[in-house]
C-alpha cells in the first residue's frame, strides 16, 4: 500500500534497535526519510534499509538541552518534520525498593522526553500539519509487579496522548498510541536469558497470547505506526491501538 509519505521527514526516538528500527526501516521502505534520535548509531543490518536519505542523531533523551539540540539537527538538515515517533524506553523494573530519586530518573527515561520532543518539533509540526505516534505498554492497563516507575510513565504517555489529541486538534496535528504487549525484541530476548529455563519462560508468556500464541512482531507494530503517520488516518486521533495479538482485552486463559 502506498501510504503517501514518500518525501515526509518523521523522527524516531530509539530507532537504532527493536520497535524503533523496525518503524525507520518501515518509513525508508515507504519512501519517507527516517531521523534517528538515538544514544547508539544504527546497526548495519538497518543501515543498508534506509537508503541515502536519513540522518542519524546521537541523543542522551534525558537531557533537556538535547532533546532540543536533536530536534533542531533534524529541521536545519532536511527543512521540515512531518511526524515524530515517540519510542525510546525500557522497562527498568523499578519497584518499591526503588528510592523517589530512582522513580523520577526512571521518568526522565520514559517519558519526560515526550514531551521534550513533541514540545520542541510543535512548531514544524503545526507548519505540516503532521503526526505523532506515542508507544505505550500493556503494564499501563494490565500492571505487571515490580515496575512501578514504568507502569506509571507509560500511563502518563496514553494520558498524553489524549492530552495532545485535544491540545493540538486546531493544529491539525493528530496524536495517536501504540500499545504493545510481548514483542520480540532484543531487550526482551535479554530479559528472558535472566530466567533459568528461557525457553520454558517463553512458552509460558505465548501460550498467553490468545491471538497465535506467539509474540508480536516489531514489523507489526512498525505497519500500524505508519498507518498512523500517514493521510490514510487523517480522521483518527486520540487513540490507544492495542497490538497484542488480544493479549490485553481478551481473556489470556483461552487455549
Amino acid at each position: 500500500m502506498n501510504l503517501g509519505l514518500a518525501g515526509k521527514v518523521v523522527i524516531v526516538t530509539g530507532g537504532s534497535s527493536g520497535i524503533g528500527a523496525a518503524i525507520a526501516g518501515g518509513l525508508a521502505r515507504e519512501g519517507a526519510v527516517p531521523a534517528i534520535v538515538s544514544r547508539e548509531p544504527p546497526r548495519p543490518e538497518l543501515v543498508a534499509q534506509l537508503g541515502a536519505d536519513w540522518l542519524f542523531h546521537p541523543c542522551e533523551l534525558a537531557e533537556d538541552d538535547a532533546v532540543v539540540a536533536a530536534v533542531d539537527a533534524v529541521a536545519a538538515r532536511f527543512g521540515r518534520i512531518d511526524g515524530l515517533v515517540n519510542n525510546a524506553g525500557r522497562n527498568d523494573n523499578l519497584g518499591f525498593e526503588a528510592t523517589p530519586a530512582q522513580f523520577r530518573a526512571s521518568l526522565d527515561i520514559n517519558l519526560v522526553h515526550y514531551f521534550g520532543m513533541a514540545r520542541a518539533a510543535l512548531p514544524h509540526l503545526k507548519a505540516a500539519q503532521g503526526a505523532i505516534v506515542n508507544i505505550g505498554s500493556k503494564t499501563s492497563i494490565t500492571g505487571q509487579g515490580h515496575t512501578s516507575a514504568y507502569a506509571a510513565a507509560k500511563g502518563a504517555v496514553l494520558a498524553l496522548t489524549r492530552e495532545w489529541a485535544v491540545a493540538l486538534r486546531g493544529d491539525g496535528i493528530r496524536v495517536n498510541a501504540i500499545v504493545p504487549a510481548e514483542v520480540e525484541t532484543p531487550a526482551y530476548a535479554e530479559w528472558l536469558k535472566s530466567f533459568d529455563d528461557p525457553a520454558a519462560r517463553r512458552e509460558e508468556i505465548e501460550r498467553r497470547v490468545p491471538f497465535g500464541h506467539r509474540f508480536t512482531t516489531p514489523e507489526e507494530i512498525a505497519d500500524t505506526a505508519l498507518f498512523l503517520l500517514s493521510g490514510r488516518a487523517s480522521h483518527t486521533t486520540g487513540q490507544w491501538l492495542f497490538v497484542d495479538g488480544g493479549y490485553t482485552h481478551l481473556d489470556r486463559a483461552i487455549e
